[in-house]
């Protein structure tokens, strides 16, 4: 089993969704957890609507640390993924087993607002992760290859669509 850690610096929109994505279709393949920076202690509450109006499970999520995932008895982790531009540029653990990094950076739809702005965004940011997600699951290779696997992330966010709002 593939395990991919998807980063944001809160650990409360975009790498929920990622995390619920990869867990939903990941077919046996892949699973995924998710964690931050500065975690802010709770998934965004939108994001857990979207993800439950789209039929995902939204128990057990939870915001969390990345140095969980840091630790020398921490689970194997075989591909990071950082969603937000601040993560990206942060300066990471040195993560156990060197997996293969990449970055989907996509805008933060927590802070849109009204409330239905606020709902439109998160679900842009769905779509474009689930399309990124299937885009994985689709690449023709051996996942299990740390540079097939890089390979496919890559090549799911080169060419993927952005959400057009501004956070």
């Amino acid at each position: 089993m593939i395990r991919i850690l998807v980063l944001c610096t809160g650990n409360s929109a975009r790498s929920i969704l990622g995390e619920a994505l990869f867990n939903a279709l990941g077919a046996g393949k892949i699973t995924a957890i998710s964690a931050g920076s500065k975690p802010k202690g709770e998934p965004h509450p939108v994001a857990l609507e979207t993800l439950a109006r789209h039929g995902h499970a939204v128990d057990g999520l939870r915001s969390k640390s990345w140095d969980v995932f840091a630790a020398t008895q921490a689970p194997e982790i075989h591909g990071v993924i950082t969603v937000c531009d601040s993560a990206a540029s942060e300066t990471c653990p040195i993560w156990p087993g060197a997996p293969v990094q990449v970055h989907w950076g996509l805008p933060d739809p927590a802070y849109v607002t009204p409330d239905a702005a606020c709902r439109e965004a998160f679900e842009q940011v769905f779509q474009a992760l689930k399309a990124r997600v299937e885009a994985v699951m689709a690449f023709d290779g051996d996942l299990s290859d740390p540079a097939s696997l890089k390979a496919a992330l890559k090549a799911a966010h080169d060419g993927a669509a952005l959400p057009d709002f501004q956070p």
